[in-house]
């Protein structure tokens, strides 16, 4: 099995779940920044982490995973949201959209940390974003919780590459 494992991480958050993925995924693997990585052709599996711009994946990572065909993709997203928010699920269903053609073996979502000077600048728009009241919780995150949370979220929807 062939896994791509690319992320997009502005503070970390993202990072250090796409390098559990990286830990648990058995096989030839790629991990690397989004930036870097390869054409989504060939692999058997490719993970895209990402954090949420505007409710969405940002721009760099819609883009690649409007790249994403025919063939399995999990899904991973951090953002200053609760994790079960709306504002989560609906950014978690903007990113499958955005690779219609792929087979979304699985999604996993969690809260990160907020840069202060993000919260600082969302805190003086108006209306404030949907996710700001839910920012102080996201401190922290993701922690070793988060983390086994993922790794138990692998072991169900993943199994086949782990």
């Amino acid at each position: 099995m062939k896994t791509l494992i690319v992320y997009s991480s502005k503070t970390g958050n993202t990072q250090k779940l796409a390098a559990v993925v990286n830990e648990m995924v058995t096989g030839e693997k790629t991990f690397c920044p989004i930036q870097e990585a390869p054409e989504p052709e060939g692999f058997d599996l490719v993970v895209v982490g990402f954090w949420l711009q505007a409710g969405k994946p940002e721009p760099k990572s819609a883009e690649y995973l409007a790249k994403v065909a025919a063939t399995n993709l999990f899904l991973i997203a951090t953002h200053g949201a609760a994790d079960d928010s709306a504002h989560a699920k609906n950014a978690m269903e903007t990113a499958k959209a955005l690779a219609p053609h792929a087979q979304v073996v699985g999604t996993f979502n969690c809260q990160g940390e907020v840069n202060p000077a993000v919260l600082e600048k969302a805190g003086k728009k108006d209306p404030q974003p949907p996710w700001l009241a839910d920012a102080p919780a996201a401190v922290g995150r993701p922690n070793a919780e988060d983390l086994e949370a993922l790794r138990g979220s692998l072991r169900s929807q993943l199994a086949d590459f782990i």
